[in-house]
């Protein structure tokens, strides 16, 4: 199995795609130390750089990326799947 997911901190909610992932594979996800996360099973295809769940997550959850939110799941967002604009609305600009 390859490593398709790279996180920052181990419990963030995401993982980066380090090349582009297809629907139904299933890769490895690492630290930035190299240490291993899991694996996940792709829900959807996710480009290089996007990022993808690494554990269910409910309707209006903050999203952890770097060990802090980076947004708010805006949709029901399943362990697998693309996580986006279309499923996350950041936090940069909200008041």
């Amino acid at each position: 199995m390859k490593h398709g997911l790279l996180l920052h901190e181990h419990d963030d909610d995401v993982g980066v795609a380090v090349m582009d992932l297809k629907k139904g594979s299933t890769v490895g996800a690492v630290t930035l130390e190299g240490k291993p996360v899991g694996k996940i099973k792709l829900l959807n295809d996710v480009p290089l750089g996007h990022k993808a769940a690494m554990r269910d997550l409910v309707k209006d959850k903050p999203v952890n990326k770097y060990g802090r939110p980076i947004g708010k799941a805006v949709a029901a967002i399943k362990k697998g799947d693309w996580v986006h604009t279309h499923n996350v609305k950041t936090l940069r600009w909200s008041v």
